[in-house]
Order: structure tokens, then C-alpha cells, then sequence
């Protein structure tokens, strides 16, 4: 049976409208406009109804973090637990480790996603292949270069996608283009690459930057580095924290300025105190504790975020002074479309999966789809 969701102040790419309904029937979007009479009416009380959004960088949430169990089960919770803030679609991202760590995760998310756990997209492998000089948080005894063994590994079939951080100078162009002709979304990050080994990389079909301008080589006069290389190239997309600690607002602008919110996603780099009441964690046996939104390693190391999807709308519209559909197309068209998932969802329009949040003005979610399947919604 068709569910019409009525009086709410629809998102769409350019505009919000508020005579709008949507229907949704069969996990899709069937219909936007005139309410019909022979189907469930939901009333949103005037509401914002958004597209659900998509972070690919979620290291853990409700008290998990993937790295230390990457199972079905942690899966499972830490959807749940950024569901609750808005994210219908994620990636549970695995920070460098070893190899049966990495290939422990690929499998968990491929089983996660076979069994219906609600929102999994696929998995961000991040490092080890990553530079020592910026490996921020990342221990340096897992990092190392790539070698040919682990393209079976990242290219074994499995349910869902791949994306994979490396940092450019610690693999070969020639690596990279089998990595993406093997269907492997390749970004670079925690790196010290010049921009010419950066525009190797591209060229070789690396498409995106791993949160830019935080743990990569900056731009300078005469060394344009990576952030140079990401700013100037406006096919490649980027994965940016907007937290208020990751990076001034004045360098989001910048960012905004030159990508745009066609190529500029936001993410969270989530770890597990989201949507816990946890102050502190271990990561790779280091304690990592909470002070106000910050997380922050015993050397004072920034350690992922306290971020949350709704969080990073509010404070992009904020921080960038762009508006709602703009700052919601970096949380759910963006990132759809970097991941090849743009005709599947990523916008309220007819014939998408009904993956849909409804928000309060204060950016709290008060309800959510996946697939037009709701949780949260009014009674």
C-alpha cells in the first residue's frame, strides 16, 4: 500500500516547496504533488522532508568503533546509531590496520548488506597505505606501501562499494587504474604527494580527496601540493568535516568557492561517541577522550569527530552561507553521485528510493525512511 507524506516542506535540488506530497510505495518515490485519497496519509505537521543523507566516512557510532570489531553486528549498530541524526546511507570506514583486519571488514560489510541491515552502502578502506609525515591519527606501524597483493583483496567480488584512501606517493598510477577498471572508488588522503604525483594519480583515475585540506600537503606559491591539485581540478570530488575544529570557515568557503556543492560532499569522520554517552574510547590501544565536541588523542591529535550528518547541514549553511537545498545536495546528491548511486537515490524525485529524513527547524530528525521503510514517525 502507497504512503502519502502530506504537510511538510519539501527539499528538492533548487527550491522547498510546502504544497508538495510525496508518495511512496514499493521502497520508491511514486509520486510528488497532490495528495491521493486511496492511501496512508502521513501529516509531518510542516516539517522539513529531506533526501536522507550519505556520509562516506564513519569510522563508528553508538559506542562502536569498526576497527576493533568489524562484524555484522557493529555494522548494524552504528547504522542505527547515525540513523538517528539523519544518514539513511554510510559507509563504515576502516582506518589502517592489517590485512586480515581489511579483508575481515570488506566481508562484514558484504554480509551486513546481504543480510538487510538498513542503510549500509559499502566500505571505506582508509589507509595503510598512507604517508607517515601526515598520518594524523593513523599509527605509523600499520602504514606501508601498496603492493600488487592487496588488488585481489580490494577487488574480490562482495556486495556493495569500495573506497579506498591511499596517499598517491605510496602507489603506482599503473595501480591505481586497476583498482578503478575493477570498479574501486580511489581518493587520496593523508598525504605528503607533490602536485604532480597528485595529478598523476587523477589521470589515472583516482576521483576524489579523503577530507580535504586536513592531513594532505597545503598550498603554497610555488608548491601547489594536493590541496592545489583538489581545488583546481573540478572533476574530482571531496569529502570535507565541517565541525568547526577540522578547519576554519573561512578555508569551507574557499573550498566551496572552488569545488562547489556539486563536487564538495560533507562527512563526518564519525567516531564511536556518536550517538553514545561514552567520553572516552580506545583506538589501536590508544585512549581517546572526548573534550566538548572534540576528540582528542593524550598528544592532543584530533581523532576523527563528534560530528553528525544534520550537524554538518546546519553548520555548512552556517559557516559557507549557502542555503538549505544547497547544503543538503553536499549530504545527499554529492555524495550519491561520487559513488555511482546518483539514478538510485541522493533526491526526493520520482522514481528514486524513498530514503527521506523529516526534520525539525532546529535540524533534530523526528523521522526517517530507508528504502520507505520508517522509523520515528508520528502517531
Amino acid at each position: 500500500m502507497a504512503t502519502a507524506l502530506t504537510n511538510a516542506r519539501v527539499v528538492l535540488r533548487d527550491e522547498i516547496r510546502s504544497d508538495l506530497c510525496v508518495v511512496i510505495e514499493g521502497g520508491r518515490i511514486t509520486g510528488i504533488g497532490d495528495a491521493p485519497t486511496d492511501c496512508e496519509q502521513v501529516d509531518l505537521g510542516g516539517q522539513l522532508l529531506l533526501p536522507g543523507f550519505i556520509d562516506v566516512q564513519v569510522n563508528g557510532g553508538g559506542g562502536r568503533l569498526f576497527n576493533d570489531d568489524p562484524s555484522v553486528e557493529t555494522i548494524a549498530v552504528m547504522a542505527a546509531a547515525h540513523r538517528r541524526f539523519g544518514t539513511t546511507g554510510l559507509l563504515p570506514t576502516l582506518i589502517s590496520d592489517e590485512l586480515s583486519v581489511v579483508e575481515r571488514a570488506i566481508g562484514a560489510v558484504g554480509e551486513a548488506i546481504d543480510s538487510g541491515v538498513p542503510g549500509v552502502l559499502g566500505v571505506h578502506i582508509e589507509g595503510p597505505f598512507l604517508s607517515n609525515v601526515r598520518r594524523g591519527i593513523h599509527l605509523a606501524s600499520m602504514l606501508q606501501q601498496f603492493d600488487d597483493r592487496f588488488i585481489d583483496v580490494l577487488c574480490a567480488p562482495h556486495q556493495g562499494k569500495t573506497l579506498l584512501t591511499i596517499a598517491p606517493e605510496c602507489i603506482r598510477p599503473d595501480q591505481i587504474s586497476r583498482l578503478v577498471e575493477a570498479g574501486v572508488i580511489v581518493c587520496a588522503g593523508h598525504s605528503d604527494a607533490n602536485y604532480e604525483t597528485v595529478r598523476a594519480a587523477i589521470n589515472a583515475g583516482m576521483s576524489g580527496f579523503t577530507h580535504l585540506f586536513n592531513a594532505m600537503s597545503q598550498l603554497s606559491s610555488r608548491a601547489p601540493g594536493m590541496v592545489g591539485a583538489a581545488l583546481e581540478d573540478r572533476a574530482t570530488y571531496a569529502g570535507i568535516i565541517v565541525d568547526g575544529h577540522h578547519l576554519h570557515p573561512a578555508t569551507f568557503r574557499v573550498g566551496l568557492q572552488a569545488k562547489g556543492t556539486d563536487r564538495l560532499m560533507l562527512v563526518t569522520d564519525a567516531m564511536p561517541t556518536v550517538g553514545a554517552e561514552d567520553q572516552e574510547f580506545m583506538l589501536q590501544g590508544r585512549a581517546i577522550r572526548r573534550e566538548g565536541d572534540r576528540l582528542l588523542s593524550q598528544e592532543g591529535v584530533l581523532a576523527g569527530s563528534t560530528l553528525t550528518m544534520a550537524a554538518a547541514v546546519a553548520n555548512a549553511i552556517e559557516q559557507g552561507g549557502i542555503d538549505l537545498p544547497s547544503a543538503a545536495a553536499m549530504a545527499t546528491a554529492t555524495p550519491a553521485r561520487f559513488l555511482g548511486i546518483g539514478d538510485e537515490t541522493g533526491a526526493i524525485e520520482v522514481g528514486l528510493r524513498a530514503d527521506l529524513v523529516a526534520m525539525r527547524d532546529d535540524f533534530t530528525v523526528a523521522a526517517s525512511w530507508i528504502e520507505g521503510a520508517g522509523q520515528g514517525l508520528p502517531t
